[in-house]
């Protein structure tokens, strides 16, 4: 299966040795700045590889015709892109999120189903071994009645994070620490209680990154239809780095914890009746990656793959990708406007919030 890379920055290198690893045919990589593509493959060791290089997409499309393109730009590019490789007849993985508004993302929902072609938002976290060992529990109802979960993030980004590219923290190009550092837990949050949300009732401010436009924390409680509830911490300003990101489900029969860097580690495991033995199942569960973006772009790549090959959708489809925007957003509105949010939500993008942290009252 031909493959196309487009943009090679900060998260490229998890995409490129997914498809490696899934033997894909690289036939393109695409940046607007040719550097970042030299840096790309000097971090994995692949100077000596002659893959096709270009800064402009649309000739990448159309001279190589990729199967599959992976979208890693900045994210208020994603949209566009994604509507043109479509266009020219390929399935397509989007870096998450999927677009920075609901229009766009149903635009691109709307076009891969007129195109009959697969797309998947890129929320690898999915592909934890400790999160599809807790998602078998909650698919075969171990939980028994599920009461409530939440997700902690808690992650630091300095001045340098955002000088490498100065589209981070932007409302047009990214938003803040919810959006994209958050997103991750958010969308498992939101899969593991059941998907359908009623209500949203949230707080988002800039405490200490006067340097970027959008939040650097938020704190939200969430009512979902099935009667569970759920809680988001997620922030940018632990000192003095990363210490964990965490999800709790709590169910009337079981427990379940998963931390680490990225929800990569089972720390709690205990069921009504169990039959598997705790630590058995915290270890054989738990990796260890070196960053936190994990090991998860290798399978969720081979569910895309599967996917396309089998004309199914993928365990991340663009309607997941548009549900963990949606809840994102329901947030960013029921901060700013100081009540709760009813979902669904038909029209919301980070561009309304332009101006949100500009004059704070003391």
């Amino acid at each position: 299966m031909k493959y196309a890379l487009i943009g090679c920055g900060r998260i490229s290198p998890n995409h490129l040795e997914a498809a490696i690893n899934n033997k894909l045919e690289i036939v393109g990589l695409c940046d607007l700045v040719p550097e970042h593509i030299k840096i790309l493959l000097q971090k994995l060791e692949m100077e000596k590889e002659n893959f096709p290089e270009y800064v402009d997409y649309h000739q990448m499309l159309q001279e190589q015709k990729p199967e599959l393109v992976a979208i890693a730009t900045e994210s208020g590019e994603h949209t566009q892109i994604a509507l043109d490789c479509l266009e020219a007849g390929c399935h397509v993985i989007i870096e998450k999120p999927i677009a920075l508004s609901l229009e766009d993302a149903d635009k691109i929902i709307a076009k891969a189903k007129e195109k009959d072609l697969v797309v998947c938002a890129n929320h690898q976290n999915r592909f934890n071994k400790s999160i599809q060992k807790i998602r078998e529990a909650v698919e075969s109802g171990d939980f028994g009645k599920m009461l409530y979960g939440t997700a902690h993030i808690r992650w630091n980004r300095g001045p340098e994070y955002y000088k490498q590219a100065p589209w981070r923290g932007t409302w047009a190009q990214d938003g803040g620490a919810l959006m994209n550092q958050c997103i991750h837990n958010i969308d498992l949050l939101r899969w593991m209680l059941g998907d359908e949300i009623t209500e949203v009732f949230a707080y988002t401010d800039n405490l200490n990154h006067d340097f970027i436009e959008a939040e650097d924390l938020g704190l939200a409680i969430i009512k979902f239809k099935n009667g569970s509830y759920g809680m988001i911490e997620g922030t940018t300003n632990i000192y003095p780095k990363n210490l964990e990101e965490t999800l709790y489900l709590f169910g009337q029969k079981g427990t379940v914890k998963a931390g680490g860097k990225s929800v990569n580690i089972i720390e709690e495991w205990c069921f009504e009746g169990q039959t598997e033995n705790s630590e058995e199942v915290k270890a054989k569960n738990s990796e260890m990656p070196q960053n936190v973006y994990g090991f998860g772009h290798t399978p969720l790549y081979q569910n895309v793959i599967e996917a396309i090959e089998s004309h199914t959708q993928p365990l991340v489809d663009a309607e997941a990708g548009r549900r963990a925007l949606e809840l994102v957003l329901a947030i960013y509105q029921s901060a700013a406007t100081g009540k709760p949010v009813k979902l669904p939500l038909e029209k919301c993008a980070t561009m309304d919030f332009v101006g949100r942290f500009d004059k704070k009252e003391d």
